[in-house]
């Protein structure tokens, strides 16, 4: 590939000007790490530098420059100034944890951007809004609030108690609780410290636990509660790399010299001098890992996906530009879980670029809490996946069916006129209905109100499909649902919507200084989607055949997903290669767009999955929409708009296994009519369902049959239900 070429070379390093330019601090020189800083930032010339490279060193000399903190134990910064140097790197991958990479680098615009390290980007933060408020949580249900140097004072502390604890170089710290002021601290303060930051589902099971923090060799592993320290001390001795534990919420139950309580462990460091974490942090590398992300893996074990300093950086970078938010002016909810990319580089990497104020949810915002911290705090921008999107919408939905009928009158005026005017600003038309001021007073501004969605300019949809019927009810209430579509090895996103620009059902643009291939495209277009840029990832931690797989010989990165362009540049996602269903006619079958079209017919089906792999025909499992408990697990109760369903066909059940026991004639009736109708629709025979069967429980990630961010584990639940699935089949196979 000949995008770098004199750009970057051999060794890594960023082209900048003729002269060798090295004003780093001679402690730094001395660190092991690197033998000889001269070398690493010598800069190339190649016939003129980008002005934009020289310029964004120089304006962050100028706003760091004299910077002091008044805090207690203010430490001169003696990293300001330092020069962008990159390691050696002679290859665009690595899977080994202390190997760096080449950087996709351009000659101009957003990809020429100076490379910078995780402190670097702090640091400027600090120094231009070191008093703006960076992390506000509940203590003893008051607000309290951390600011920007504060924030960055802690995570030096933590990073000198890490070196104490005996944090080696390039070795992890496995992250795992809800989000926290603690889980920031942790994960930035591990980076200074020159360890992995490695965040580990909550919902893991001990083994699951185990397997994350020995790939990454963690040190050490920061756990929230009891409960998640237990599932560690269960798999301890399986950890030879372990030396300590930090639990950050509630008393230890327990003593034991390895365990930590979050302000002993904040204090562990205090002999630690400034002058060796300083050595530490100047030894960073731009092009070296930072961060492990594990996929959720639908099958087999995770990968750990190896993210760089400028990975995170720069696509923070990137996404800020395409989105128009604003400096020290943005405000959010931090609430997603953060072992998933798209919660990390929003809450933590763009927040820490952007100066944004980060309110922490109550660990149980998923199971109902959420609305009531978007209230209090009614964010600017809100990133939901899919299924917090369709909750909220249930929610509203069975509210709706309690009002009277002259509001629910109101609200379906309303709602009609939402959906044309924003229609209409979508094709770039803006025109503005009759009634429409009338409607936003009435019912727009009271529903962003009810949901603290009042202040918020963006609101994003990302991490798993969503699908149109959801996006139009949000739409027909005046709130769009901007759509991101990227993935953990290309940092988070790789296309983003705006207000400015979207499209129904398509995931948005470009990210600004990225590139996509649509590989084997077929008659419509479509083929499989990749992605080239600064924020691919730099390779799998220990797997290189896994990715030699994702990475082709020339960088690109191949997604698996198949997509379209249309006439505008949108890129639309059509479906998953590996989720295409190939029947034993050789029809190949996409099956969200059927999943999703039976959804829309039937109410009360909450989740559906075709089934038909290598099989004569299409059949699909549904599940029924029910009441989840506090714990996330499905019930047998049937929840408002399933029970509502019920009600206009003349049906008294409550319970998902009364409708099941009795075969429940207007329901199976009406769900058949409904099949009929997606039939209907199909482009040809093979695509039509022929047979169905209602499951006796929804789908949950406690379950397992849906990963973290509510994606549907194909292959779990075809290995879960495989005697349904034969029974449906088994009158066919008999006739055989």
């Amino acid at each position: 590939m000949n995008v770098e070429k004199g750009l970057v070379r051999s060794n890594g390093v960023a082209v900048m000007d003729g002269k060798a330019e090295s004003t780093s601090t001679q402690k730094a020189q001395t660190v092991s790490d690197c033998t000889n800083l001269k070398t690493h930032s010598t800069l190339i010339h190649n016939g003129g530098a980008p002005e934009a490279l020289l310029s964004s060193t120089s304006e962050m000399e100028k706003t760091t420059e004299g910077l002091s903190l008044e805090e207690p134990k203010a430490v001169p910064l003696s990293t300001a100034t330092a020069p962008t140097t990159l390691a050696p790197a002679d290859q665009l991958w690595s899977t080994s944890r202390d190997k760096a990479v080449r950087l996709r680098m351009e000659g101009s615009g957003p990809a020429s951007e100076t490379p910078v390290t995780i402190h670097q980007m702090f640091l400027e933060t600090v120094g231009m809004y070191g008093d703006h408020p960076a992390l506000v949580s509940k203590k003893e249900g008051q607000w309290v609030t951390l600011t920007w140097r504060q924030y960055y004072e802690q995570c030096r502390a933590a990073a000198k108690s890490f070196l104490k604890l005996g944090l080696e170089r390039y070795h992890g710290v496995g992250i795992l609780g809800f989000n926290s002021p603690e889980w920031f601290i942790s994960d930035v303060g591990c980076i200074f410290a020159g360890g992995l930051g490695t965040g580990i589902y909550t919902t893991n099971t001990p083994e699951a636990c185990q397997y994350v923090a020995a790939s990454s060799e963690a040190n050490v592993l920061v756990v929230e509660n009891q409960k998640q320290l237990e599932k560690i001390l269960e798999v301890k001795d399986q950890l030879p790399h372990l030396k300590a534990i930090v639990q950050y919420k509630g008393e230890l139950q327990q003593k034991a010299p390895f365990l930590y309580t979050w302000a002993e462990f904040m204090k562990v460091g205090e002999e630690v001098p400034d002058e060796q974490l300083n050595a530490v942090i100047d030894s960073l590398r731009a092009n070296e890992c930072c961060t492990l992300i594990f996929t959720s893996g639908t099958t087999g074990h995770p990968k750990g996906v190896m993210l760089s300093h400028d990975n995170l950086t720069w696509t923070a970078y990137a996404a800020c530009l395409m989105t128009n938010v604003k400096h020290a002016e943005e405000v959010l909810v931090s609430y997603l879980p953060l072992s998933h990319v798209a919660a990390q580089l929003c809450d933590i990497w763009m927040g820490a670029r952007l100066a944004m104020t980060t309110y922490f949810a109550e660990p149980d915002a998923l199971k109902g809490s959420l609305v009531n911290t978007l209230k209090e705090v009614r964010p600017t921008c809100f990133l939901g996946v899919p299924r917090v999107w369709e909750k909220i919408q249930e929610k509203m939905k069975a509210i709706g069916a309690k009002a009277t009928p002259m509001k629910r009158t109101v609200a379906g005026w309303a709602k009609s006129i939402g959906l044309q005017y924003n229609y209409s600003v979508m094709n770039g038309e803006n025109r503005v209905p009759w009634g429409y001021m009338l409607a936003n007073n009435l019912v727009f501004k009271k529903v962003r109100e009810s949901l603290g969605l009042d202040r918020c300019k963006l609101c994003f949809t990302g991490a798993a499909p969503i699908t149109k019927e959801t996006l139009e009810y949000f739409m027909s209430l005046n709130i769009t649902l901007l759509e991101l579509y990227g993935m953990s090895e290309s940092s988070g996103p790789h296309t983003i919507s705006d207000n400015q620009s979207y499209r129904i059902t398509s995931c948005g643009k470009l990210m600004p200084g990225c590139k996509t291939k649509l590989e084997n495209p077929d008659e419509d277009g479509s083929g499989e989607v990749c992605f080239w840029g600064r924020h691919i990832f730099m390779g799998y931690l220990n797997m290189p055949d896994k990715t030699a797989e994702a990475l082709d010989q020339d960088g690109w990165l191949h997604s698996g997903d198949l997509g379209r362009h249309d006439q505008n540049d949108f890129l639309y996602i059509t479906g998953r290669i590996k989720e295409l269903i190939i029947t034993a006619g050789g029809e190949n079958i996409p099956p969200v767009l059927i999943e999703d079209a039976v959804k829309a017919e039937v109410p009360i089906v909450s989740n559906a999955m075709l089934i038909g792999d290598k099989l004569k025909f299409l059949s699909m499992l549904l599940t029924l929409k029910c009441v989840v408990d506090d714990n996330g697990e499905p019930t047998d109760e049937l929840n408002l708009e399933a029970l509502s369903f019920c009600q206009q066909h003349n049906v008294t059940a409550t319970k998902v296994s009364e409708i099941i026991a009795n075969k429940e004639p207007a329901i199976y009736k009406a769900i058949q009519e409904g099949i009929e109708r997606a039939n209907a629709r199909a482009t040809s025979n093979a695509q039509k369902i022929q047979k169905w069967a209602i499951l006796e429980r929804d789908f949950s990630v406690t379950g397992g049959e849906l990963g973290p961010t509510m994606k549907l584990r194909r292959p779990i639940v075809v290995k879960m239900y495989q005697e349904k699935i034969d029974e449906l089949y088994a009158v066919a196979t008999e006739k055989q």
